[in-house]
């Protein structure tokens, strides 16, 4: 059993960023904040696995060194240790202490979102989320939408069974992924417009709640490209289970490309100019002086 708690920790330097089939302990991420909960965690492991192992050998040492066969007699005259109890409680308290200062600072830092470089707003709805980009002239910000991606949404009204469908992220992707460049430090605004949903991709270390009339804040920084899923972490609805978040890490040349062309798809039709009308107020021009200057006659013919 000890060495079993040893080999924990080692097994989990080998997880990746998203969860996987018979994962023994929770991924690093690819955040700074996520690393500041995989950290804290660790630590917690570590101290509980040095735990477990004297409280366990002890244990096992007790029961075999004073075991009825060897005869060992209990001590019927044993009254409580005023050290032992002080030892057993202030052990307890110093290591709260000591893991209290470093989680309180990884948390402080969680919600530092000054100094960010774009800012993302998020709205949760039944059952799909939108994501907007705020821009800072006319003309830059655009969102979209994203939903439940539609073979996914095929197979789960099928009825047949999801594993025979030969579709690795059911229920995990979606038609429009959320696109954000890495080494980049994002504000998120998160709010919701009917219920109470969650924003959580677990590589990104953190989760926030959309509340309706509330806006939460929250911050990434992803160091590592690629493709990070989540889904909504609030029960909130019938279809609660069918809103799933992607998010695509890539470099920031490739992010400025992909703004660009949703800034043109999302661009209103252009206004023809008022100088090609010109023309033809001056081919009308003409006719209407003639019809002036006729206007006399015509009506010097009526009276006669």
């Amino acid at each position: 059993m000890a060495l079993a708690s040893l080999l924990v920790p080692v097994a989990a330097m080998a997880q990746s960023a998203d969860p996987e089939r018979w994962q023994l302990n929770m991924g690093q991420g690819v955040t700074e904040s996520s690393k500041h909960a995989y950290d804290a965690h660790m630590l917690a492991l570590w101290i509980c696995v040095v735990i477990g192992v004297i409280v366990f050998g002890a244990m096992a040492f007790a029961m075999f060194k004073f075991r009825k066969s060897k005869g060992a007699k209990p001590d019927v005259d044993f009254t409580h240790s005023t050290k032992l109890e002080v030892v057993w409680t202030a052990v307890p308290v110093l290591l709260l202490v000591l893991m209290a200062f470093p989680a309180t600072e990884k948390l402080i830092a969680m919600y530092d979102t000054r100094n960010a470089e774009m800012t993302i707003k998020v709205t949760g709805y039944q059952w799909l989320w939108k994501y907007e980009y705020p821009g800072t002239q006319p003309g830059e910000s655009f969102g979209f939408t994203s939903r439940l991606d539609r073979r996914s949404d095929e197979i789960r009204q099928s009825g047949v069974d999801a594993r025979t469908a030969d579709h690795p992220h059911y229920l995990l992707d979606v038609d429009n992924p959320l696109v954000v460049p890495v080494d980049t430090k994002i504000h998120f605004l998160i709010q919701a417009d009917d219920v109470i949903h969650a924003w959580w991709v677990p590589a990104l270390g953190w989760k926030q709640d959309a509340i309706p009339g509330i806006t939460n804040e929250a911050w990434t920084e992803i160091k590592t490209p690629g493709i990070y899923r989540g889904q909504c972490a609030e029960l909130c609805g019938k279809d609660h289970g069918f809103m799933p978040i992607v998010v695509k890490a890539v470099s920031k040349a490739e992010f400025a490309q992909w703004a660009a062309e949703q800034r043109a798809k999302n661009a209103p039709a252009p206004v023809a100019p008022a100088t090609e009308a010109a023309p033809a107020v001056e081919a009308a021009a003409p006719v209407t002086a003639a019809a002036e200057q006729n206007a006399p006659e015509a009506a010097a013919q009526s009276a006669g």
